[in-house]
C-alpha cells in the first residue's frame, strides 16, 4: 500500500512511535509439514548428493536453467495463510531469485535466494501465501540464467492465528484541530495472541500504520480546510484484521494562507461536437497546493474539477462560445482566470455523447439498480435496507426490505442487485448485501408486488467498515458475475483461499461455474483486486472493471479469466508481468469509480469522488481518451445502467459515508440520453 500522505516529514518523536511495536507471545505452533525437493516434480534440473548438509535422500540442482523449477504438492487442513519455508544453499556471492507460485498464480515474484558462504551452508528463505484446503501445487522457478539455488525441502506451517482483534473503541479527537494535523486517540484492541498494528484510515485509504502499543497519535500532513473521515482498524501478526472503529468526521480549520495560485496556462479545446467541448490546459503552482478548478463557460461557472480536463456538456450545435479556467486552493484562494478561449460546435454530435433528459426520482442511496421486463426497475437503498420499484416516470413503491441486512458504518449495506435472465418464469431476483457475519449473496423471489423469503447462494465473503465490493451482473453466458473487496485486509485478494478480492462466477444457486479457472477455488473468476466495483461486457464478450485504489491510482481493467490484478503488491501500472496491468488508471481525487456501463461499446463510468461520469469509446482491448462529463452537477456519482428504452439511469449518493443518512431522500436518479450519431 501507498500511504496518502506524502512527501512530509514526521516529527522525530511520532517517528519513533509510529516504529514501535510490543513484543507479543505467540502460542507453540504445530510442527511444519516438511515436503522433500528430490520427491516433488522436477523440470530441467537434477537431484543431487555431493554437498553435504542436505536432508532425505538429496536435493535439487536447478542446472544454471532458467526456467527450471520443483513443484511440490503441498496438503493443507484447512485455508489460510501459511508459511511456505525453502531450504537452499548458493555457494555463490550472485543471487538466484525465482518466482514463488502457488496453483499457478504468482505470489512472490522474484524471491532472492542470496549466497549462503558456501554449497554446504543450508538456510531457509520463507514467504507467506494462501492456500486452499486440500491438495495445492506449489512451484519455484528460476528467473536468470544461473538458475536457482540448491533447494533442500520445503516446509509449510500452518496459520497458527484466524482469530482477529477486537475493533478498536472510542476514536475522538485529542486536543486542537490544526489546518494541517490533528490529534487521535482510541481504546486498544485486544486478541488472543496479540495485536501488531493499528492502521488510520480515512475512509476506505490507509493514511497511517502505527504499532500495536500505539493508542494515539498525531496525524499529519492534512490539507486545510478539508473534510475527513477516519476510522482505525487493529491486525494482528497473522496479518487478520478487525473490524472497523466508530468514525470520526471532521473538517479541518483553514490554514490562513492568502496567496492565490497562478492562473492555469495553456487552455485549449482537445475535443469538440455538437453538444460538448471538452478543455485541458496546464497545472497552476501555488505556495501550498492547488485544490482544483473552477471552469466557465460565457462568464458563468459551470463545473468545479479537481484535475486538468473537463467535457462541458448541453451545448447547441454550431454555436460560439468563450471558456475560462481558474485554480483555487484550500483556503479558497482563487487565480486569476484564463484569457478567454473562443471555441464553436460542431453541426454533428458524437454518437456516444450522453445528454441530461430529466429527473426520473429522489431516493437515500441508490445503490444497485436491475430492470424488469415491464420496464420498471427494482432499487437497492444501501442504508434503509429497502428495495423499491420505480417505473420510468418516476413512481415509486416499496416492495419489501431486506430485514437481514446490516450497515458497517461505512460502504456496506444493501447493495447489488439483477434479476435473473429468466425472470419472467422463474421470477428471482438477486441481491448482494451485509450480514451480520459477512457480506452475502442471496435470491428471492418478486411476486404480487412483493419480495419473498432471502436463499443466501454465495457466504463467507469478509466484511468490514469499507472494501465490501458488492456489485452483481448476470454475464452473457448466464451466469452470475459477483465483485468482492478485500475487507480491508490486502492479503486475500492473492489468497484463492479466500472469496475477498475476486471477481467471482457462479451459477443460479451459487456454485462455481463450469469452466472457471481454478478447480481447487471453483467460484473464483479473477484475483488481486483491492475494492471492484462496476462490471459490464462489450459488443465481443469482454469484460471490463472499474476499481477504487488505495491513494494513488483508480483502475479500469479487461478481466480475463484466471488472470491476477496485482493488488496488494500493484497499485495501478507496474512493471511486475505476473500481474494484468489496467487499460486505464485516473488519480484517486479524478475518479474512485463506481458502476460502469457498456452501450454500443462506449464505457460510462460514474465516478464518487471525482463526481463525474467518465465516457470513452472501446477499441479493441484499449478505449480512446477518457472525457468527463457532469462534472459536480448531481456529486457522488454512483450507479450507471441501461434503460430498456435506449437510455441510462444515472444515481448520485451523496453523504453516503458514515453509513449515510437513511433519514432523508436526498439523492437523484436522473435519466440520459445519447447525442444523435454523426
Amino acid at each position: 500500500m501507498r500511504p496518502s500522505i506524502r512527501a512530509r516529514s514526521l516529527a522525530g518523536a511520532l517517528v519513533a512511535g509510529l516504529l514501535l511495536s510490543l513484543p507479543v507471545t505467540s502460542p507453540a505452533a504445530a510442527a511444519p509439514t516438511r515436503y522433500e525437493a528430490e520427491n516433488a516434480t522436477i523440470s530441467q534440473g537434477t537431484v543431487d548428493t555431493r554437498h553435504a548438509g542436505f536432508t532425505g535422500t538429496g536435493f535439487v540442482d536447478y542446472a544454471n536453467v532458467a526456467g527450471s523449477h520443483v513443484e511440490f504438492t503441498v496438503n493443507a487442513a484447512t485455508a489460510g495463510n501459511y508459511r511456505l519455508a525453502f531450504r537452499f544453499a548458493n555457494g555463490t556471492t550472485t543471487d538466484r531469485p525465482m518466482d514463488i507460485s502457488v496453483n499457478g498464480t504468482t505470489v512472490s515474484a522474484g524471491l532472492s535466494f542470496p549466497g549462503t558462504g558456501a554449497w554446504t551452508t543450508w538456510v531457509e528463505k520463507s514467504v507467506t501465501a494462501g492456500l486452499i484446503a486440500g491438495a495445492n501445487k506449489v512451484r519455484a522457478t528460476a528467473t536468470t540464467a544461473n538458475g536457482g539455488p540448491n533447494l533442500d525441502r520445503l516446509s509449510a506451517s500452518a496459520p497458527a492465528d484466524t482469530q482477529p482483534p477486537t475493533a478498536p473503541a472510542g476514536l475522538r479527537v485529542v486536543g486542537e484541530i490544526r489546518p494541517t494535523s490533528v490529534g487521535l486517540a482510541w481504546n486498544a484492541s485486544t486478541d488472543d495472541v496479540g495485536v501488531s498494528q493499528y492502521r488510520i484510515y480515512n475512509g476506505g485509504n490507509v493514511l497511517v500504520t502505527v504499532g500495536g502499543n500505539i493508542t494515539s497519535l498525531t496525524v499529519p500532513g492534512l490539507t486545510p480546510n478539508t473534510r475527513y473521515v477516519f476510522s482505525v482498524l487493529a491486525y494482528d501478526a497473522a496479518g487478520n484484521p478487525s473490524q472497523g472503529s466508530n468514525s470520526v468526521d471532521l473538517t479541518t480549520p483553514p490554514g490562513g494562507d492568502t496567496t492565490p495560485p497562478s492562473t492555469p496556462a495553456g487552455l485549449h479545446a482537445t475535443g469538440v461536437t455538437a453538444n460538448t467541448v471538452t478543455l485541458g490546459w496546464n497545472a497552476s503552482t501555488d505556495d501550498v497546493g492547488v485544490t482544483g478548478y473552477n471552469v466557465y463557460r460565457d462568464g458563468t461557472r459551470i463545473a468545479t474539477v479537481p484535475d486538468l480536463t473537463a467535457t462541458v456538456d448541453g451545448l447547441t450545435p454550431d454555436t460560439a462560445y468563450s471558456f475560462e479556467v481558474e485554480a483555487f486552493d484550500a483556503d479558497d484562494n482563487v487565480s486569476p482566470r484564463t484569457a478567454p478561449l473562443p471555441v464553436r460546435t460542431t453541426g454533428t454530435a458524437g454518437g456516444g455523447d450522453p445528454v441530461y433528459d430529466r429527473d426520473v426520482t429522489k431516493l437515500d442511496l441508490a445503490w444497485g439498480v436491475t430492470f424488469l421486463p415491464d420496464d420498471s426497475a427494482l432499487v437497492a437503498e444501501r442504508d434503509r435496507f429497502e428495495i423499491v420499484r420505480v417505473t420510468p416516470n418516476g413512481q415509486k413503491t416499496v416492495v419489501g426490505k431486506i430485514t437481514e441486512a446490516t450497515t458497517t458504518g461505512g460502504e456496506g449495506g444493501l447493495l447489488g442487485l439483477a434479476a435473473s435472465p429468466n425472470f419472467a418464469a422463474d421470477r428471482y431476483v438477486y441481491a448482494f448485501h451485509t450480514a451480520s457475519s459477512d457480506n452475502r449473496v442471496v435470491r428471492f423471489k418478486y411476486e404480487n408486488g412483493r419480495i419473498g423469503a432471502r436463499e443466501p447462494i454465495v457466504t463467507g465473503i469478509a466484511k468490514n467498515r469499507f472494501h465490501n465490493g458488492g456489485q452483481i451482473k448476470f454475464g452473457p453466458d448466464g451466469y452470475l458475475y459477483i465483485t468482492t473487496g478485500d475487507g480491508q485486509d490486502g492479503n486475500r485478494a492473492q489468497n484463492l483461499g479466500s472469496l475477498n478480492g475476486k471477481i467471482l462466477r457462479v451459477t443460479p444457486t451459487g456454485a462455481g461455474a463450469p469452466g472457471n479457472p481454478f478447480p481447487n477455488a471453483p467460484r473464483v473468476y479473477s484475483l488481486g483486486h483491492r475494492n471492484p466495483q462496476g462490471i459490464a461486457w462489450d459488443s465481443r464478450g469482454q469484460l471490463w472493471e472499474s476499481e477504487f485504489g488505495n491513494s494513488t491510482w483508480d483502475e479500469l481493467n479487461l478481466i480475463q479469466p484466471g488472470k491476477n490484478y496485482g493488488w496488494p503488491n500493484c497499485e495501478g501500472r507496474c512493471d511486475n508481468t505476473a500481474y494484468v496491468n489496467p487499460v486505464r488508471q485516473w488519480d484517486v481525487a479524478s475518479a474512485s469509480p463506481s458502476g460502469i456501463e457498456i452501450v454500443n461499446d462506449w464505457i460510462y463510468m460514474a465516478a464518487v469522488r471525482g463526481q463525474r461520469l467518465w465516457v470513452m469509446r472501446i477499441d479493441g482491448s484499449t478505449t480512446d481518451t477518457p472525457r468527463a462529463f457532469f462534472s459536480g452537477r448531481w456529486g457522488r456519482l454512483r450507479t450507471v445502467v441501461r434503460t430498456p428504452d435506449g437510455g441510462l439511469w444515472l444515481t448520485s449518493t451523496n453523504n453516503d459515508k458514515n453509513g449515510g443518512t437513511p433519514s432523508v431522500l436526498d439523492n437523484v436518479i436522473v435519466r440520459l440520453k445519447f447525442a444523435p450519431p454523426a
